[in-house]
């Protein structure tokens, strides 16, 4: 069985790209005939990835569709033939980007019309998580089920040290992670208000780290480090990183002592797993699909009372018998993210198309 995916975009070190190039593994496994199609693809990606113009991008058996913006593919997806499944990734609500820019909120909100149009046109509507189920349903996508994203932990915890960069992040600071771009719905700028509140009651020791890209929405970083200055905080106890190899996101989850989420919105959320695998507690507001990734394992905390949540993270890291319960939670979750569980899964969801 011929069995492609569609990506608009193929970037490594992209959670929705690197779960398709799993996929496609996990499909040739068993058998299948099985290739990534994308419309714009990295140098370094393009002996891996084929071109979605190529003709043989149409001709799958079953084409499975990573719906996360608005592209061409779309359009396209609705008239292919063969089994159409539709695999949404979540985008996230255009009023987070109403603040700082225009252009943002614009392709957010032409994201969901476009998500729209595939109502009744897709064989199966799949959410990578029942948050995101909930909302194709909700739109009236129907049948829909679940497949998460296939995570590579491996990425993390079997990278090479990074000597100098390890020296650096073992001087006796308390290291708190953040890995995900510096957007909106991730309130940055709510880790800003809580180191504020941690420095103050529980302790000076500390150093926040923003491991992704800060370049999206200008507007907002800038706000962010204005913040900063206003809480006349030491600049070098916050790092903004930008994008860095796996090598380096390695390292930096190795040597965190706790790993943090004030996000008010996501539709998986894949550092959580990543944290998880590298056994860096999780402290994280309860919000969208947070509590439904973390399966009971971490720390989850609502409403968002900084206050609580700063003697929480002080708890993570220095109630060690606390820790370790929760490290040992977390361990049990992990599990249910292993790749021959998300194959078991994969499979059997293409089984029930199989009989239609």
């Amino acid at each position: 069985m011929i069995i492609n995916q569609w990506v608009p975009a193929a970037h490594r070190g992209d959670a929705i790209g690197d779960s398709a190039r799993r996929m496609r593994a996990m499909l040739r496994r068993q058998g299948h005939q099985s290739d990534i199609f994308a419309l714009t693809i990295d140098d370094d990606l393009r002996s891996d990835v084929r071109a979605f113009a190529d003709p043989e991008s149409k001709r799958g058996d079953i084409t499975i569709f990573h719906f996360a913006l608005p592209s061409p593919m779309t359009e396209a997806f609705r008239q292919v033939d063969g089994v159409r499944v539709l695999q949404y990734h979540n985008i996230t609500p255009a009023h987070f980007f109403a603040p700082y820019s225009a252009a943002l909120f614009r392709l957010a909100a032409l994201g969901r019309q476009e998500l729209a149009t595939l109502v009744g046109h897709v064989h199966l509507a799949l959410g990578d998580s029942e948050f995101n189920r909930q909302e194709l349903e909700a739109m009236g996508f129907a049948p829909t089920g679940v497949l998460p994203i296939a995570v590579d932990t491996s990425r993390i915890t079997s990278a090479p040290r990074r000597p100098a960069l390890e020296k650096i992040l073992g001087d006796g600071l308390i290291n708190i992670l953040f890995v995900g771009r510096i957007v909106p719905n991730k309130r940055i700028d709510d880790h800003i208000r809580l180191a504020e509140v941690y420095k103050r009651y529980v302790d000076n020791y500390y150093r926040f780290i923003f491991v992704g890209r800060y370049d999206g929405v200008p507007a907002y970083y800038a706000q962010v480090r204005a913040l900063v200055a206003e809480y006349r905080m030491l600049p070098d106890r916050f790092w903004f990183t930008g994008p860095v190899p796996d090598e380096d996101l390695a390292a930096f989850y190795r040597w965190a002592d706790a790993y943090v989420s004030l996000s008010e919105h996501e539709g998986f959320c894949v550092p959580l797993v990543e944290a998880m695998a590298a056994d860096v507690p999780v402290l994280a507001y309860a919000a969208g699909a947070v509590p439904e990734t973390l399966g009971g394992a971490g720390v989850l905390f609502a409403p968002k009372d900084l206050e609580v949540a700063a003697e929480m993270l002080g708890m993570l890291v220095y109630d060690r018998p606390l820790r370790s319960r929760v490290l040992e939670g977390q361990r049990r979750r992990l599990e249910d993210f292993s790749p021959d569980r998300i194959e078991a899964q994969l499979m059997a969801t293409l089984s029930g198309l199989r009989l239609r």
